[in-house]
């Protein structure tokens, strides 16, 4: 079995590799640095070097996999976020139908079912749209909040805060990244799987933020509150970061397009759970951080 996987050193994409090279597979690592590797993991690794933009390099890359899994490296500041999504999708799109690539396990996310009006999330969705033109059997991980968006709070953390334009009270999936990377990777093994299937990936529970700030309470010991903000006061604070326009309406809109009466379209069920509790990461991987 041969499996190439994008963003290898990434949350998700480390977890991926270690089950693979644990599963006896010596996968095909797509990435800009090799230098991110370990050199343990380095020597049951096939490495390719360069640019997941450019459709020659991924179609060299992944010559004679079987499988690929695929994850949208475009960052949130990009000057058109969900343009350079889309065309991220060409290129998966490009390798898969050349390649003649059988199965592609991609990260998408809760919200890309709306197709158009959840911000960056959009490009997610034209994403989809790519793989499914192919013919593969395509798998669409749509996975909720990630546990790890939280580190980007860690300064209003510590100052007890934890602001969100999500309504206080409305419950959504949150999910540890390192479980995704497991799902991924039992996709990737399996292979006996065809056509379109959409699995969502939701976490143990359904939380809303007051209840999350309850949880970070309990696991770090300082007392945290949920403060809510408006998409303007959000907006204000990017564009004083200076970011572009696009880039402001991709972040503020991906919150946007999942709240207010929104649902998942996959419903939570066995399948869709997993393990890992916010209370348990946040202990491991918040608390030093906040002291």
């Amino acid at each position: 079995m041969s499996i190439a996987v994008t963003a290898p050193t990434g949350q998700v994409g480390s977890r991926v590799v270690r089950l693979l090279v644990q599963a006896g597979v010596r996968p095909t690592l797509l990435l800009r640095d090799p230098d991110k590797l370990d050199p343990e993991t380095r020597a049951l690794v096939d490495v390719r070097v360069g640019d997941q933009r450019d459709t020659d390099y991924v179609l060299e890359a992944t010559k004679g996999a079987h499988a690929l899994f695929w994850l949208d490296t475009t960052p949130h500041v990009d000057d058109d976020p969900i343009g350079a999504s889309a065309r991220l999708g060409e290129v998966a799109a490009s390798a898969v139908r050349a390649n003649g690539i059988d199965h592609v396990v991609f990260l998408s996310s809760v919200g890309a079912e709306r197709r158009h009006g959840a911000g960056h999330i959009d490009g997610l969705a034209r994403i989809e749209e790519s793989l499914d033109a192919t013919g593969a059997a395509v798998a669409h991980l749509r996975c909720g909040y990630f546990f790890s968006n939280l580190l980007m709070s860690v300064d209003a953390l510590r100052e007890g805060v934890l602001p969100t334009t999500m309504p206080l009270d409305a419950p959504l999936p949150w999910v540890d990244p390192r479980d995704v990377g497991e799902v991924v990777a039992a996709r990737l093994l399996a292979a006996g799987w065809s056509g379109r299937e959409v699995q969502a990936v939701h976490g143990p529970e359904d939380l809303t933020h007051s209840r999350v700030a309850e949880v970070l309470t309990e696991a770090t010991g300082r007392e945290i509150a949920a403060l809510h903000l408006s998409d303007d006061d959000v907006r204000g604070q990017l564009r004083g970061a200076g970011l572009p326009e696009a880039a402001v309406e991709g972040i503020v809109g991906m919150t946007a397009g999942t709240r207010d009466g929104f649902v998942p379209e996959q419903p939570r069920e066995l399948r869709t759970t997993t393990p890992t509790t916010l209370g348990q990461w946040a202990w491991a991987h918040l608390r030093p951080l906040l002291g």
